[in-house]
């Protein structure tokens, strides 16, 4: 096997495959990415067993087809420290890859290509298409939600659906539920709906190799994997293998009491008030009257803020806590503009919608109350 690349090609097909690779070192050769060259295509590949990558692009200049693994973090670590405007070039010698590039040279060790497993999905059951940033905004209006290590191991992911009228995606931790839907169905065969979790793990790797441009991805699911193909790769994931809860009833309805405030202004007063609250709970108790909430925020050594905003709110006094922590990661989502919150008791979840329209996304969020 040889070849020889830019050195900015290869960074950018190098990181997201470098990203998938099994750092755990499960078995030893998902530690490495593997390199295929055939037909004038170079092709890097990696996997940790629920997740594959695979990268591709065109070679130019003379080279030898081959296959072969080498470690993942050195070659990116070699790639990443080599000038910008470099030319590198690959050579398999026996078991030694050898990469060369200006005065610089490396030998790196290798395993057999024949070591490198890969996942094998079946035929897709369901075919969609949509544009990258499309699916890109989907994620990013809800993955903030996704539970960590939860033994629930549904919630440690995505549930990813749609019916005739639109594509979702939800995630909740069981504290605050994020549902975000795009207003225009994507094409493909689809008949029906579907129901589909993505791992926290895919979920990250997929929105860091997602561009915001509007680049067609054609999306494949069968039984427990879901396939994306896009210009240049392949992402294959492992679904979680679980009865998503039934998001549905948790979203309040009605709720007399409504604030409507500007999102940055309603931030920043909890980001203040939020620094003398419990490092454990976050707590902060917001009191509404009149045009007029207090965000009030104190800590076991006795200390206490006080924010005062002004905004557009006619109910009754009232006063009901949130963990700091869930509304800012919900302000920090929603685009800047004015924002909506439904609110019925001091006991019931909070909803929140962004009042800035997009053309075809829409999201809403819900929070729990914060007994303090």
């Amino acid at each position: 096997m040889e070849f020889t690349i830019t050195r900015e090609h290869l960074l950018k097909q190098i990181q997201p495959v470098a990203g998938v690779s099994d750092k755990k070192k499960t078995l030893a050769v998902l530690a490495n990415i593997l390199i295929v060259v055939e037909n004038s295509r170079l092709s890097l590949i990696g996997s940790d067993l629920e997740i594959e990558l695979i990268m591709m692009s065109q070679l130019e200049g003379d080279f030898i087809a081959g296959e072969v693994t080498t470690p993942a973090d050195k070659l990116l670590d070699i790639c990443r420290n080599l000038p910008e405007t470099s030319l590198i070039s690959f050579k398999l010698d026996d078991d030694k890859l050898t990469v060369r590039s200006g005065g610089s040279r490396f030998s790196l060790s290798t395993l057999p290509a024949a070591d490198f497993p890969t996942i094998q999905g079946s035929s897709p059951k369901i075919t969609i298409n949509l544009p990258q940033n499309q699916f890109k905004q989907l994620i990013y209006g809800s993955q903030f939600a996704m539970a960590q290590q939860d033994v629930r191991y549904y919630l440690n992911g995505m549930l990813f659906e749609a019916d005739r009228e639109s594509l979702r995606m939800i995630a909740t931790d069981g504290h605050r539920l994020a549902v975000t839907h795009s207003k225009q169905h994507a094409a493909g065969d689809a008949h029906g709906d579907f129901h589909i979790i993505l791992p926290r793990k895919a979920i990250s790797e997929l929105y860091r190799l997602l561009q915001d441009e509007d680049m067609a991805l054609q999306i494949g699911l069968d039984d427990n994997h879901i396939r994306i193909t896009g210009a240049g790769f392949v992402f294959i994931a492992k679904l979680i293998d679980g009865r998503f809860p039934d998001y549905k009833r948790v979203l309040p309805q009605g709720g007399e009491r409504i604030i409507e405030v500007d999102r940055d202004l309603l931030k920043q007063g909890l980001s203040r008030a939020a620094i003398l609250s419990s490092e454990k709970h976050r707590g902060v108790r917001l009191q509404l009257e009149p045009g007029w909430m207090r965000i009030i925020a104190n800590n076991p050594e006795q200390e206490e803020a006080e924010e005062v905003l002004e905004l557009d709110y006619k109910g009754d006094n009232f006063e009901i806590g949130f963990n700091a922590s869930y509304l800012l990661d919900v302000l920090n989502t929603v685009p800047p503009g004015g924002v909506k919150l439904t609110l019925q008791d001091a006991n019931c979840s909070a909803l929140i919608e962004s009042q800035v329209e997009t053309a075809s996304l829409k999201s809403v969020y819900v929070v729990m109350p914060l007994r303090l």
